[in-house]
C-alpha cells in the first residue's frame, strides 16, 4: 500500500505565513508562542522528589571534592568519601558547595560531578546539588540541568559581589524555585548581603521551598522554627544547640566530612553535650582560615584524599598541621574517615595547582 508523504521544509512558513493578496507577510506560529521555553516540569525530573522529603533530613555533609596532581577531579578518591559518608549516617551530601569548590569549577566540571554523584550514588543518599549564582540567567540554567540529570534538590545562595534590592533578591530566588526543591543558603560572611526574615517568610510560601541553611546563629534559628520554617545549622560550632535547643532541623555540615559518625550522633542521639564538647577542639580548629582550607588539609592527613589545592586555596601552617594530628590522637583515630595513621605532612608533599 503506497503511503503518500506530505513534504514539509525545516523552514516551511505554513499556509497562512504569506498573504498573497496584500501582500502581508504573517509571522510563523511557533515563533510567537509565549514563553516557549519553559521550566522543566516533575514528570521530566529523573528523580523526581518533593520538597518534604528534603525537610526531613538532619545530616547533610557539604562534601571535598579532591584532585589529581594536575588539577582534573579524582572520582575514585571522591567515591571512597562517598562511601564513607553513606556507611557512616549522612542522609545527604551537598555537592560543588563551598567545602566542594563550586566557585572553582566550570559549569561542565560542576554538572557532571553532580551527575556522577546521582548515577553512582543517587539511591543511597540524596544528592542536593550547589546550582545557585548571583546571576538568576545562570543559576536557572544550572538547576534545570542538574534536575534533568536526577539531583533531589538545588542549593541557592543569594546574589553576591552584585548585590540586589530586596525586591530583587525575591525574584532572584522565585525564579530559581520554580525548577524543583530547593535550600536557600544565607551566609552574609561570603555573599555581604544578610536575608532577612522579610524575604524567608514570603518564599517559604513556595512548593518547592524546603528550607533555609543559616549562618547568622541560633537567635535566627528559633524566629523561623518558631514559624514552622524548616532550617538547618550552617555554623557547626553551633549546631548541637541548634538541633536540640532552638529547634533546627539538622546540620549542614563539613566537619561530617572528617567523623561522619560522630555528627550523625550528633544530630540523632538527643542532647549530648559531653560530646559536642569533645568536637569543640577540632570545629575550632577547621575554621581558624576559610573553609576549606583547614577540611583539605585535614583530608590530605588522614591519606583519603592527594595534598592538591587549586589555588587559591593552600594548605594551613607546619604549626597548625601538627595541632591537628594532636586533635585526632584526643578524639581517636578510630572515629575519623580513612584506615591510615594521621600524619604530619610537609610543605614539599602538597601540590598547589593554578591552572587546571
Amino acid at each position: 500500500m503506497a503511503v503518500s508523504l506530505k513534504s514539509y521544509g525545516t523552514c516551511s512558513l505554513g499556509a497562512n505565513s504569506f498573504n498573497r493578496r496584500n501582500g502581508r507577510w504573517v509571522s510563523p506560529q511557533a515563533s510567537v508562542v509565549p514563553n516557549f521555553h519553559l521550566p522543566m516540569r516533575s514528570l521530566e525530573i529523573k528523580n523526581s522528589t518533593s520538597s518534604d522529603s528534603i525537610k526531613a533530613l538532619k545530616l547533610i555533609t557539604a562534601l571535598k571534592t579532591p584532585y589529581l596532581p594536575d588539577g582534573r577531579f579524582d572520582l575514585e578518591a571522591y567515591d571512597a568519601l562517598m562511601n564513607m559518608q553513606i556507611r557512616n549516617g549522612a542522609e545527604a551530601v551537598i555537592v560543588g558547595g563551598t567545602t566542594g569548590e563550586g566557585h572553582l569549577m566550570s559549569w561542565d566540571e560542576h554538572i557532571m560531578l553532580i551527575g556522577h554523584t546521582v548515577n553512582c550514588f543517587g539511591g543511597s543518599i540524596k544528592v542536593i546539588g550547589n546550582t545557585g549564582s548571583n546571576s538568576t540567567r545562570e543559576a536557572i540554567h544550572a538547576s534545570e540541568q542538574g534536575f534533568a540529570i536526577g539531583m533531589h534538590a538545588a542549593l541557592h545562595i543569594n546574589p553576591y559581589y552584585g548585590k540586589t534590592s530586596l525586591e530583587g533578591l525575591v525574584a532572584h530566588l522565585e525564579a530559581v524555585l520554580s525548577m524543583g526543591p530547593s535550600i536557600i543558603y544565607n551566609v552574609p560572611s561570603r555573599t555581604g548581603q544578610d536575608i532577612p526574615p522579610s524575604v524567608i517568610q514570603q518564599l517559604a510560601q513556595h512548593a518547592n521551598m524546603a528550607g533555609v541553611k543559616e549562618c547568622m546563629g541560633n537567635k535566627r534559628v528559633k524566629e523561623y522554627t518558631d514559624q514552622d520554617i524548616v532550617v538547618w545549622s550552617g555554623n557547626d560550632d553551633e549546631c548541637h544547640d541548634s538541633r536540640w535547643g532552638f529547634g533546627a532541623t539538622g546540620v549542614i555540615s563539613v566537619t561530617s566530612n572528617l567523623i561522619p559518625g560522630l555528627m550523625h550522633e550528633l544530630m540523632f542521639g538527643g542532647p549530648n553535650t559531653k560530646l559536642n564538647s569533645k568536637l569543640m577542639p577540632l570545629i575550632d580548629w577547621l575554621f581558624r582560615e576559610p573553609n576549606p582550607i583547614g577540611i583539605n588539609t585535614a583530608l590530605a592527613q588522614l591519606g583519603v584524599v592527594r595534598p592538591v589545592f587549586r589555588l587559591p586555596y593552600v594548605p594551613l601552617s607546619l604549626a597548625r598541621r601538627e595541632e591537628f594530628v594532636n586533635i585526632v590522637k584526643e578524639i581517636g583515630r578510630e572515629h575519623f574517615i580513612g584506615n591510615k595513621d594521621v600524619q604530619v605532612l610537609d610543605d614539599d608533599d602538597f601540590i598547589l595547582v593554578g591552572r587546571y
